[in-house]
């Protein structure tokens, strides 16, 4: 099914429309930016089911965990999980809401979306910038029979503290030990390639790989949907060159136990599975178990019910992938019932 998106510049416009019912309803969220493209969707259907509105701001996950522990707003958005130590502290909880991935964007002529391959350690190489140029032998190798350009990369990031860019770190932290060592995971990392250039959001980052001849980067994949962007394939865990869509988020899932860890936060990065995306991820929300305002947090938990009940289609057309039935049950028996209301 074709995604029903607006576009980047509309997004602004979205959001103060939703907030004038939303101010209403004392429903308010902000944070992440990975996945607003199906909040919004979410939004705009539970707004015609219910006549409430939703006003999340899209300002990225360290925004949103300032803004919940300032609680100017009701639910705080992230893709990077908060500890349970900090959870504990805090006298919040967490839990997951959809799935998707983090994909590897470029901006070079000639080639289609998933025609060039890549394996985690050489974009690691990429993004550290030991490997500088298009036509470098080691990306060649994995490319036979295609003419790559003597084009320097440009390498384009976030500017603003990410669970996005967690994500890609904890990835990349995962399959390159020079990455590890030199650099880390984070909502926020120094960028060591010396081409580096930032862009705040999910958006900005793909507005700039829009811009930039010859630059990569890294989004969310309703991002590249929504803006037709060429992507890198990428090797996974059993050795096998795949795409990002649905069925590889939800393949990288499928052996997730989301108990494992206190506040559900897990990584799914390099899972195994013969059709699994490499750098999936799950997006958090984080509320209070004691919150000011107990009839907004009542509504904010109504909404995210509708949503699990209702908004699997809608986070199936954008390419997420919705938790399943099981899940959110226990979410609501296990989390949810620690939230006074």
């Amino acid at each position: 099914m074709k995604p029903s998106f607006l576009p980047v510049a509309a997004a602004a416009v979205l959001a103060l429309t939703l907030g004038s019912a939303a101010r209403a309803a004392d429903i308010t969220g902000a944070g992440a930016t990975f996945p607003y493209p199906i909040y919004a969707k979410w939004a705009e259907a539970y707004k015609k089911a219910s006549g409430v509105g939703l006003n999340y701001q899209s300002i990225g996950s360290s925004g949103g965990i300032r803004q919940i522990r300032a609680k100017t707003v009701t639910f705080g958005a992230t893709d990077a999980p908060v500890s349970g130590a900090d959870l504990d502290r805090d006298g919040m909880v967490q839990f997951p809401a959809i799935i998707g991935g983090t994909v590897p964007v470029v901006n070079l002529e000639g080639f289609k979306p998933g025609e060039l391959r890549v394996t985690g350690p050489v974009l690691a190489e990429m993004f550290l910038g030991t490997i500088s140029k298009w036509n470098d032998p080691k990306f060649a190798a994995l490319n036979p029979g295609k003419a790559l350009p003597n084009t320097t990369i440009t390498v384009v990031h976030r500017a603003d503290g990410s669970g996005t860019t967690f994500n890609f770190t904890d990835y990349l932290t995962t399959v390159s030990k020079e990455w590890a060592d030199k650099v880390g995971k984070g909502a926020a990392v120094k960028w060591p390639a010396s081409t580096s250039v930032g862009g705040k959001g999910n958006e900005g980052v793909a507005a700039n790989v829009g811009r930039v001849k010859g630059s990569i980067g890294y989004v969310e994949y309703a991002y590249v949907k929504k803006n037709n962007m060429n992507f890198l394939q990428i090797m996974n865990a059993d050795g096998k060159y795949v795409s990002p869509d649905d069925a590889t988020f939800a393949a990288a899932a499928a052996g997730a136990d989301w108990f494992s860890v206190p506040g559900m936060g897990i990584s799914m990065v390099n899972a195994k599975g013969a059709n699994a995306w490499p750098i999936s991820t799950a997006s958090f929300i984080l509320m209070y178990k004691q919150p000011a305002d107990k009839a907004a947090a009542n509504e904010t938990l109504k909404f995210f019910d509708w949503a699990f009940k209702n908004g699997k289609a809608m986070a199936a057309e954008l390419d997420y992938v919705a938790l399943p039935d099981a899940l959110t049950e226990q979410i609501r028996k296990r989390v949810w019932s620690q939230v006074q209301r």
